[in-house]
C-alpha cells in the first residue's frame, strides 16, 4: 500500500546505532582486524509516506522524509475563492428570526382587514428584512418551490375594507353581511393551475341562518423573468358547504367577448421576492404586499 520500503529505514538504524550490525558485505576489507565500515556513496532518495483522510473536511497531511532523519508536514493547497457570480448563502438562523419578526407583526390584523397605517408600515418593513438576508430569488430554479396549497396570512390591500383589495371588490360591513374566512392559493407547476379559494359566510335575512360558501376564482400562470409571475383568469366556481353542501357548484358564466372589458380584471402580475420551504412574499401591481404560509 505504502510505495516507503521498510529495508530503507532499517539500514540507517543499524548504521547510527551499531556498526557491527551491518551486514557483512559492507566491509571494507575482510581480512583487516580493525572494522572499517563504509556506507553506500549515494544513500536512498528519500521517500515520502502519505496519511490522508476519507473526511473532506480534515485535508491536511504530513509526509515521512527517509534518509533524512526528519519528519515534514506538507500543508495542503488553500481552497480557491468562490466565484464572483455565486450568491452567498442566506443565514438559516437569521431568517428563522426574521421570519418570526414578520408573523408577530402581522398576527391579530386579520389577514390585513383589521391593519392600520402603522401595522401597514410594521409589516413592510418587517418582509424587507427577510427580502434583503434572504437574497434574489429565482424561480426558474426553484419553481418546485410553489407547488402546494399556500394559506394567506396578511394582504396590505385588505386594509381598504374590500374584499378586492386594492381591485374592486365587494365591501365588508352590514351593507353587504360578507364575512372574509381563510383564503388560500393553490398552485400546480405541471398543469400551470394557479387557483385562488375564498372561504365566506353570506349573511342571509333572519331567521335563516348563513350559507358558507367556498369561491374559486381559477387561473393559468406562467413565469415572465426569474421571479414575476403572470396569472390569466379563466372562471369563477362557487360552492356551498355545511348545511349546503349538497348544491351541486356554480359556475360564473364569462361575458361574450365582445362585452368583456379590455383589461381583465381577474388577471394580473405579482413578484415573488421571498420563497422557502414554508413561507411565500410576494409583491403585486398594485404595490400589494401578501405574506403566504404552506398549509
Amino acid at each position: 500500500m505504502y510505495s516507503l520500503k521498510s529495508q530503507d529505514l532499517c539500514f540507517l538504524a543499524m548504521a547510527m546505532a551499531s556498526p557491527s550490525s551491518l551486514p557483512h558485505s559492507l566491509h571494507s576489507s575482510p581480512s583487516t582486524s580493525s572494522a572499517n565500515y563504509v556506507l553506500l556513496s549515494k544513500p536512498p532518495s528519500p521517500k515520502r509516506l502519505r496519511f490522508g483522510s476519507a473526511n473532506p473536511r480534515h485535508t491536511k497531511s504530513f509526509a515521512l522524509r527517509a534518509a533524512a532523519d526528519e519528519v515534514s508536514f506538507v500543508e495542503p493547497p488553500p481552497p480557491p475563492p468562490p466565484s464572483s457570480g455565486s450568491k452567498p448563502a442566506p443565514n438559516p438562523e437569521l431568517l428563522a428570526s426574521l421570519k418570526l419578526k414578520l408573523l408577530s407583526a402581522v398576527s391579530g390584523l386579520n389577514r390585513g382587514l383589521a391593519a392600520l397605517r402603522e401595522d401597514l408600515q410594521k409589516a413592510d418593513a418587517a418582509a424587507k428584512e427577510i427580502e434583503a438576508a434572504g437574497g434574489p430569488v429565482d424561480l426558474s430554479a426553484d419553481l418546485d418551490k410553489l407547488q402546494g396549497r399556500w394559506k394567506l396570512i396578511y394582504s396590505s390591500a385588505f386594509s381598504s375594507r374590500t374584499l378586492g383589495g386594492s381591485r374592486p371588490g365587494p365591501p365588508t360591513g352590514r351593507l353587504l353581511p360578507i364575512t372574509l374566512g381563510q383564503v388560500f392559493q393553490r398552485i400546480d407547476i405541471f398543469s400551470k393551475d394557479f387557483d385562488n379559494i375564498v372561504e365566506l359566510e353570506l349573511g342571509v335575512p333572519w331567521p335563516l341562518p348563513p350559507v358558507d360558501a367556498t369561491a374559486t376564482l381559477a387561473h393559468k400562470f406562467e413565469l415572465i423573468g426569474s421571479a414575476r409571475v403572470k396569472i390569466v383568469f379563466e372562471k369563477t366556481t362557487v360552492k356551498t358547504t355545511g348545511t349546503l353542501s349538497q348544491l351541486p357548484p356554480l359556475e360564473l358564466p364569462q361575458l361574450p367577448e365582445g362585452l368583456r372589458p379590455p383589461s381583465n380584471r381577474g388577471s394580473g402580475e405579482f413578484d415573488v421576492t421571498y420563497l422557502d420551504a414554508d413561507t411565500r412574499i410576494t409583491r403585486g401591481d398594485r404595490d400589494e404586499l401578501r405574506v403566504f404560509v404552506i398549509s
